[in-house]
């Protein structure tokens, strides 16, 4: 087939996130990949600042995760994971045990961020019945907040603002605390706690964990707030006895600037969720990390077993390709190269804030966030990114990049550019 054969059958036919298939956003075709470069059909070339929505963070078609996954599909592709183990999934355990936070030994394998989630809301409510307490089935959380598209994860996105309204009716009801105003690095505010700290003395009795990510708030409206947030959050739980479940699906492996935003705070979650950056874009691949308190709690009363197990848990290509990003990430300079990421986007967005569309300027490690006060028409705003050679796909008023790690000065300055021009458009 020819381009305008397949991208026919395309519109014709697949649904695209988020898209309509009466009126769909057009998409651009892509041939190859290499480092921040993306290659469409036509041989140009877009330096990719969304890092294939996080997760890409060594860049496209690296030689050594290319090896993790060659050598591993030498030998077997997959198995199912239910009464049979391997090596892969042996070594990703230990590697995630040893680089997260203390006391987090249990790892749950899964498909993706979504699922990961589910699985840490279903592991926080066994918990609680296998301790007698089973009305502990409620979870709360802050406004602003994304989660995933699955019912367990959509029931803690923000019931208003986020994107799924229109199936309140048949989702799980939770409790939401006002979203911290807090920014990253000013001064703590005793009154920015007080949503959250109310409603958790109100209904501790029922709520079986907390819910949130740290520092950083995805799809929910790229919010950035302060660790002692977090550090009364948790100081909260232990005092009302409420689990805490992090989801660093998009915070991990060192996006903020540290390896996982928590250890800005110095904090240790009951319940961990990672993803995204996990394999390095490679291959869908999740984990759920909890500590022994937990896991003896589920095992050791009926029915004995954590109840959740996906078909394609631990896939040995994906183990492989985690393993090798893991090691790859650690074996780099990645602080250093997070650190002047952050400097060269503070440098240059942080004075657009002065222009007359611009609501804030947002930066956070490796994350760049414009705001602007009107929604814009995301069709039109990703043409000029195109033409100008960069990749990126704002959403509702929101035009924020997340580079993979090994992008230059140079490159990020050519990214830069183009959200300046695009920007002085609107």
């Amino acid at each position: 087939m020819n381009q305008q054969d397949w991208l026919s059958i395309d519109k014709k036919h697949i649904w695209h996130p988020y898209s309509s298939m009466h009126n769909p956003i057009p998409v651009y075709p892509v041939v190859a990949a290499e480092g921040v470069y993306l290659e469409l059909e036509d041989g140009s070339k877009l330096i990719d600042g969304m890092a294939s929505w996080w997760s890409v963070i060594h860049g496209y078609n690296h030689p050594q995760l290319n090896a993790a996954i060659n050598s591993q599909l030498d030998k077997m592709a997959h198995v199912m994971f239910g009464g049979l183990t391997h090596r892969p999934a042996v070594e990703l355990a230990e590697l995630l045990i040893k680089i997260t936070p203390e006391s987090l030994e249990q790892v749950f394998f899964c498909d993706s961020g979504s699922v990961a989630v589910e699985v840490a809301i279903k592991m926080a409510i066994q918990y609680w019945y296998a301790s007698g307490q089973s009305e502990k089935q409620k979870l709360l959380t802050i406004r602003s907040g994304y989660h995933g598209d699955t019912f367990g994860a959509m029931a803690v996105c923000d019931p208003i603002s986020g994107m799924h309204n229109i199936f309140s009716h048949i989702l799980p009801s939770h409790y939401f605390a006002e979203a911290p105003t807090c920014k990253h690095d000013a001064a703590w505010d005793q009154k920015d706690i007080i949503s959250f700290k109310t409603l958790l003395e109100q209904h501790h009795n029922e709520i079986a964990a907390v819910i949130l990510e740290p520092l950083l708030q995805g799809a929910g409206g790229m919010r950035i707030y302060c660790p002692e947030y977090l550090r009364q959050v948790r100081k909260l739980c232990d005092e009302y006895k409420v689990l805490l479940i992090l989801d660093e699906i998009a915070t991990g492996f060192g996006r903020t600037g540290t390896l996982f935003a928590c250890e800005q705070a110095d904090i240790i979650p009951d319940i961990l969720c990672l993803g995204k950056a996990l394999t390095g874009g490679y291959m869908s691949l999740a984990v759920t990390l909890t500590n022994s308190k937990i896991s003896d709690t589920i095992s050791s009363n009926p029915p004995e077993v954590f109840m959740h197990g996906p078909t394609f848990m631990a896939n040995p290509l994906a183990c492989s390709v985690a393993v090798a990003s893991i090691k790859l990430l650690l074996e780099s300079p990645w602080q250093q190269r997070i650190a002047q990421i952050e400097k060269q986007l503070s440098n240059v967005l942080i004075p657009c804030s002065t222009l007359p569309q611009v609501a804030d300027i947002r930066v956070l490690g490796a994350v760049g966030i414009v705001e602007l006060k009107k929604p814009i028409n995301i069709e039109q705003v990703q043409q000029k990114f195109v033409k100008l050679g960069v990749w990126i796909r704002p959403f509702r008023n929101l035009i924020y990049i997340m580079p993979p790690y090994i992008i230059t000065p140079a490159e990020l300055t050519q990214v830069t550019d183009a959200i300046i021009e695009v920007v002085n458009t609107l």
